[in-house]
């Protein structure tokens, strides 16, 4: 059975931080490119980080660049997003993703950036 379970999400403040986990299961989490993906009501799903399958290379977001880290611990099936001095436009649904070689999606979780 394929799933990525997500946790982390919640409610904070602007300029807090929360770390979001994902952990796979039913697949070779270690072969695969894993990403960060979020949607805010009305607009599109974009990409917000992405970690090859050993960890060695990472890409972001220009929106996120110096304030989010993307990780990964194969030992554990996991991937992590570490976020710093959130914002309020950072408030959306986060979706864990395996892009390569599968094409496996979390359910989301709801992070909100909110004084």
């Amino acid at each position: 059975q394929v799933q990525l379970a997500e946790s982390g999400g919640g409610l904070v403040q602007p300029g807090g931080s929360l770390t979001l986990s994902c952990t796979a299961h039913g697949f070779t989490f270690s072969s695969n490119v894993m990403a960060w993906y979020r949607q805010a009501p009305g607009k599109v799903r974009e990409l917000v980080a992405v970690i090859t399958s050993a960890g060695g290379s990472t890409k972001y977001a220009d929106s996120v660049k110096g304030r989010f880290t993307i990780s990964r611990d194969n030992a554990k099936d996991t991937v992590y997003l570490q976020m710093n001095s959130l914002r309020p436009e950072d408030t959306a649904v986060y979706y864990c993703h395996a892009d390569h070689p599968e094409d496996y999606w979390g359910q989301g979780t709801q992070v909100t950036v909110s004084s």
